[in-house]
């Protein structure tokens, strides 16, 4: 069993940055082979693909309305993934999860086998 656990959510105005953390560990699970996905969900929305990281860190992926403003990174030696959100806007308010990918598209939920609990952002205009 994965255990997957988010932080760093909070409140803050529009224009403002917040990064988020994401620590993944358990039995067997290697952290440094496991390509990792940012997604968020809005009150009665649908969840959306934020952005995702394979496991070397050496490839990225972002959805289209965060390119240029959000960034995935990853320390391996801390079993942990980051999403810097710069220039936030009143839209990027969400739930935020991190998923653990395991085939398919990247921007799929289906794609993805753990997930934590989220980590709650709010931005205010």
């Amino acid at each position: 069993q994965v255990h997957v656990a988010e932080s760093g959510g909070g409140l803050m105005q529009a224009g403002g940055s917040l990064r988020l953390s994401c620590v993944a560990s358990g039995g067997t699970f290697t952290f440094s082979y496991a390509g990792m996905g940012w997604f968020r969900q809005a009150p009665g929305k649908e969840r959306e693909f934020v952005g995702g990281i394979t496991g070397s860190g050496s490839r990225t992926y972002y959805a289209e309305d965060v390119k240029g403003r959000f960034t995935i990174e990853r320390d391996n030696a801390k079993n942990t993934v980051y999403l810097q959100m710069n220039s936030l806007k009143v839209d990027d308010t969400a739930r935020y999860y991190c998923g653990v990918y395991a085939v398919g598209s990247w921007s799929l939920p289906a794609s993805y086998d753990y997930w934590g609990q989220g980590t709650q952002v709010t931005v205010s205009s």
